[in-house]
């Protein structure tokens, strides 16, 4: 996952908490069967979060995200899928539960597994793989080793979508996708899975999720049309199909039966329902904002946890049928993070969409400001608290309060070709910002409007950070140009520069202001006198892939750095040297910020997730 020899003999940071979720994987969200942990994917990483306490444990092994996940009836094992690069296989982890360690780790199917399902005895794993592979397999658990594998559909008929084991023999599982079910019977003597088409007459459809009535007797499969068929197990027969008249818009998702007989359903534009196993009528609804992409019940389905394609899990009682939301995360890549000054409660994110407010001990989110169809690049609390400056990819700066997400002011046509980066003055009387086509501007916020004081045009690509001197006298704006310029912000012009062959993504200055510590493209960590641009040293930032995200210690002893090989580390500023390592991201690092207590650290990643980690040099009082 990560170069060893890199972050051997390294201390590793102690990860406190992570937020995030992938709500984009059906089926995903699962509850142990001790109906104590809920069990999740968050991209490589599979969480395990106990319900009581909200406490979270992590299985990492996976090299790429995370694309399915099953539990066995038992509980004894966990099975997990991953994606991978076109041309290589793609792997499937068989977790002990108990031990939260790898069990048995395979690998035969190409560039991704669709979906896994066990055996109701923990005897075998069946696993789909992906529309590159087609091929279905069948793993003894005991041995290890695949018993048998078939393409999973005929010639004639389209991909395979998902398995599902039977729920009283461990021989018979069903497949299904487009135009395409099939029960299949495994002859475990001679190695061999045979296929039974079931009959679904004229229906011609598209079938994306499966599930087994308790009994064996009845296939229900949810379609991308909008509706479920019955299909009888023993005879392959199409029984009913329905609701007959309002369909499940954008298709049928996922379906769990009750121990009643009845069915919970998600649709594609969150609806979730439960509805009548024999004529498919709705008996109770609520509508979600995102496509309803999971559900899990928790014993015999008195509390069932529902997940979202925006990151979201809801739990219900089956008596209330009420949605409480339990926890939220972004579904992109989140792009910058704020820590409010001087308190260190508060942090700010933002993504596409939307910019979030958490609270950093109990990462909970506080308030959520959204803009649809925009992206925010980068944001800034104001030094007094009392709002949030962001810059937009659609050329605008927006103010908001940061209570209650008000928008207090907007800035038109702040800059072409969108604002990439932002920072506010310590007097909150100004604002610099940054922009695609390489200017700098700086506005004056007057109440109730703002004026454009200055604009900057010396750089020639992307503004990729600003940060501002505490005596807001000074600044310095890092581009992919290869250049940081130091400006004089009372007379508007250029103080110094300096120049490397790289593409700098992130810069800092040392708390003292007579040294600056820049990054980018090129890994290296490089030191530089602000008075003459010259430079002091250059550190091996990172063995592999550039650094996005930098930060230093308000003592200016240490620093930390994030990027492409998905490792934060803690550096001590004087020696040059790592004094820590934290090893979690599945994605690369976007940003990374370390509050002024020096308590907390938190990096964020192009996944979407975002991880609070505990600092490990207390500040000095």
């Amino acid at each position: 996952m990560t170069n060893t020899s890199e972050t051997q003999g390294v201390p590793q940071l102690e990860l406190e908490s992570v937020i995030g979720f992938s709500g984009r994987v059906i089926s995903g969200l699962r509850v142990h069967p001790d109906r104590e942990y809920l069990i999740y994917p968050l991209g490589s990483a599979v969480i395990l979060k106990r319900i009581k306490d909200g406490k979270q444990e992590f299985l990492h092994g996976h090299t790429n995200n995370v694309s399915c996940i099953s539990v066995s009836k038992g509980g004894v094992y966990i099975a997990s899928g991953q994606v991978n690069f076109m041309g290589f296989k793609a792997t499937v982890i068989i977790w002990d539960y108990a031990k939260r360690t790898i069990y048995a780790q395979v690998s035969l199917h190409q560039a991704k597994v669709e979906a896994l399902a066990f055996s109701p005895n923990d005897k075998y794993l069946v696993s789909l793989g992906g529309q590159d592979d087609g091929s279905i397999i069948v793993w003894n658990i005991e041995t290890k080793k695949a018993v048998c594998g078939s393409p999973a559909s005929a010639h004639s008929a389209g991909h395979c979508l998902t398995v599902q084991y039977s729920n009283t023999n461990d021989n018979i599982f069903v497949s299904a996708g487009s135009g395409t079910l099939r029960v299949w019977e495994l002859d475990l003597p001679n190695r061999k899975i045979r296929p039974t088409e079931c009959q679904t007459g004229r229906l011609k459809r598209i079938v994306k999720c499966i599930e087994i009535s308790e009994d064996d007797k009845y296939i229900f499969c949810g379609t991308t049309s909008g509706d479920i068929m019955k299909v009888s197990l023993k005879t392959g027969l199409l029984s009913e199909c329905g609701p007959a008249k309002t369909k499940y818009n954008l298709g049928v998702n996922v379906l769990r039966v009750l121990k009643s007989g009845d069915l919970l359903v998600g649709s594609g534009s969150g609806t979730f329902t439960l509805c009548s196993s024999t004529n498919f009528k709705t008996l109770k609804k609520v509508e979600l904002d995102k496509a309803v992409t999971s559900i899990a019940i928790r014993g015999e389905g008195q509390q069932f946890f529902v997940g979202t394609s925006a990151a979201q899990m809801f739990r219900f009682s089956y008596d209330e049928f009420k949605a409480e939301l339990i926890s939220t995360g972004h579904n992109s890549a989140v792009k910058d993070i704020a820590i409010c000054f001087g308190t260190s409660e508060l942090f700010g994110t933002c993504s596409e969409e939307d910019i979030r407010v958490w609270h950093i001990d109990k990462p909970k989110e506080l308030l959520r400001i959204t803009v649809p169809n925009m992206t925010c690049n980068s944001l800034d609390f104001m030094a007094d608290g009392h709002s949030i400056i962001s810059a937009w990819n659609d050329g605008k700066i927006r103010v908001f309060a940061p209570e209650s997400g008000r928008l207090m002011l907007t800035i038109d046509n702040a800059h072409r070709m969108g604002v990439t980066a932002i920072a506010g003055t310590k007097d909150c009387k100004r604002i610099v910002s940054g922009g695609g086509s390489g200017q700098v501007r700086v506005w004056e916020l007057q109440p109730p409007g703002h004026r454009l004081l200055e604009t900057m045009k010396e750089h020639k690509a992307t503004v990729t950070c600003i940060k501002i001197k505490s005596d807001d006298k000074e600044c310095v704006t890092a581009s992919s140009d290869g250049a940081c310029i130091i400006w004089d912000l009372v007379r508007f012009a250029s103080l110094q520069r300096v120049i490397a062959s790289t593409m700098f993504r992130t810069m800092c200055y040392h708390p003292e202001e007579y040294q600056l510590i820049t990054s980018g493209t090129d890994r290296k960590v490089a030191y530089w006198d602000v008075y003459d641009g010259s430079a002091i040293r250059e550190l091996e930032g990172s063995q592999a892939g550039a650094i996005n995200g930098m930060d230093i210690t308000q003592d200016g002893k240490h620093f930390v750095t994030g990027g492409d090989d998905k490792l934060v580390k803690v550096w001590d500023y004087m020696k040059g040297t790592v004094t820590h390592v934290g090893i979690a991201h599945s994605g690369s690092i976007t940003s990374i910020k370390v509050c002024s207590n020096n308590r907390t650290l938190v990096s964020t990643s192009a996944g979407g997730a975002i991880l609070r980690w505990r600092f490990p040099h207390p500040a000095s009082s």
